[in-house]
């Protein structure tokens, strides 16, 4: 399934010049930067750069971004470990144990444990996408409407999992967030839920409404204390504690590759980079023989989280160089840079450009390499963090947060999202609603209702329909099993522990 005369040409395009190899530290160093300040995206930085993308050629181009994608992919993990502020919709998963190992002191080991899970997770992703590239591009473009419906579906209801007992608020939570998802102009261009206000036609602005949930309701509650780790001992940035982090990753091997194979799967599809740290936490979760840990400070929920976001580069890669169509805005960048230099993405693109393709992948292998040592290097900086004050760090990260939210919607919509948003948010966790899932809702709003109106414009209305998409009844299956399973699991266990009780 590789394409051997291609590979040769890719490993003497890289062997043959330096030239590509000098944008790759640079692009790693300005991924790590952006996504370690709330409230900046991988598009936003890949969009500032686009004006140096005519300077390179085409290959120089595709690893400058690709460098930048993967210092993206673990610096998203930097603010959600320390400040349990994810930096992107990516990291979600990666706040719910990552932040309790930093209040407990172990800032160093839960970054220790990203950075290795990151980096594994990125070469099992490009090591897939190199045996599979083909095969990969064939099954993405058999989803289709109803396969999409199904997988919406089934986010929302593994993360409605995640509150244990609590399936029933998980699920309202959930939906209130594809109502919320649904805010603005639909796909007929009928305007729903904008209370008359312009600003609203596009949608609720996702970034800020995330970071406003997450970063500005978690502030609220710091607010009082004199830093995020009490102990002044245990503040320091020590080099042993974080590659301790990073060997304890490959303590659980398991966890590791699952997140990294569902990254892979997930990444594939519109949006799947998004939810798929969320989709492996819930994996991981609901495995796990001690469920119950999870939340406090488990080092498999930040593995589950991590290898997951990492993994999905892979994924969404192999989608935009095999059919030209972008999953996420990072991607949806990368393919603007594709026409400055007259190329189109596609499988036109693979066939006749294959060489180019095998050296991305080559290439993003090494950046896993180069990304941990460069990674270990960022995290004695930003682990400074749990040194400062926190009445100065909260006014800090709220006004970069309120600053960036503004940058990224261009207008006020922006800051006064994040400001409703912080007040829902901190609803919901007084009240114990999962956040999550109303990310999750936000995020797939769109994604589900246009799923929903294709699939029934193609069936008629006839639900027999699904009996001609194998796929979606695979996936049917799955959603089912992944519900019903822990009830099955917990009937069983119940009778068994009963039994073995003495009077």
């Amino acid at each position: 399934m590789i394409d051997t005369n291609a590979l040769a040409a890719a490993i003497h395009l890289l062997g043959g010049s330096w030239q590509p190899w000098l944008v790759v530290v640079p692009g790693i160093l300005i991924g790590l930067v952006i996504h370690a300040v709330p409230g900046l995206t991988t598009s936003m930085a890949l969009a500032i750069c686009l004006p140096l993308i005519p300077y390179m050629d085409f290959l120089q181009a595709l690893i400058f971004m690709t460098a930048m994608y993967a210092g993206a992919l673990f610096g998203v993990a930097i603010p959600a470990v320390l400040l349990n502020v994810p930096g992107s919709a990516a990291a979600v998963g990666t706040t719910f144990d990552g932040f309790p190992m930093a209040q407990a002191g172990r800032h160093n080991e839960a970054l220790g444990l990203a950075l290795a899970s990151s980096c594994v997770g990125q070469a099992v992703a490009y090591l897939l996408l190199l045996c599979l590239a083909q095969p990969i591009a064939a099954f993405a473009i058999r989803l289709g409407p109803p396969e999409m419906l199904v997988v919406s579906f089934w986010g929302i209801t593994l993360i409605a999992r995640l509150r244990g007992r609590h399936l029933a608020r998980g699920l309202l939570a959930g939906v209130f967030g594809l109502l919320l998802g649904t805010v603005g102009l639909s796909v007929r261009g009928a305007a729903r839920g904008t209370f008359g206000f312009d600003l609203l036609l596009d949608g609720i602005p996702t970034v800020p409404a995330i970071v406003g949930l997450f970063a500005a309701a978690e502030l609220f509650n710091l607010v009082g204390r004199d830093y995020i780790v009490a102990d002044i001992t245990r503040r320091r940035v020590e080099a042993g504690r974080i590659l301790a982090g990073m060997r304890d990753t490959f303590r659980y091997p398991a966890t590791l590759l699952r997140g990294a194979l569902l990254g892979s799967s997930i990444g594939i599809l519109p949006g799947g980079h998004a939810i798929a740290n969320l989709l492996s936490y819930s994996e991981a979760r609901r495995a796990a023989k001690d469920p119950e840990r999870f939340g406090t400070g488990d080092p498999r929920g930040i593995i589950a989280a991590e290898s997951a976001n990492a993994s999905s580069e892979g994924g969404s890669m192999a989608t935009l160089l095999a059919l030209g169509i972008p999953t996420g805005g990072a991607t949806a960048v990368m393919l603007v840079a594709f026409s400055m230099h007259n190329i189109t993405g596609g499988p036109a693109f693979m066939r006749d450009h294959a060489d180019l393709v095998y050296a991305v992948i080559l290439s993003s292998l090494s950046q896993v390499v180069i990304l941990a040592v460069v990674g270990f290097a960022f995290i004695f900086v930003a682990g400074f963090l749990v040194k400062v004050r926190l009445r100065y760090l909260v006014t800090l990260v709220l006004a970069t947060a309120v600053v960036g939210s503004f940058a990224l919607a261009q207008n006020m919509a922006g800051p006064v999202t994040l400001a409703v948003f912080a007040v829902i948010g901190w609803l919901m966790q007084r009240f114990d609603y999962p956040v999550a899932a109303v990310v999750v809702g936000l995020l797939l709003g769109r994604l589900m209702e246009g799923a929903l109106l294709r699939t029934y414009q193609m069936s008629g209305g006839d639900i027999g329909f699904m009996l001609t998409r194998p796929i979606a009844l695979v996936m049917l299956v799955l959603l089912v099993g992944s519900v019903a399973f822990p009830y099955f699991r917990s009937s069983r266990v119940a009778p068994a522990s009963g039994r073995g009780r003495t009077v």
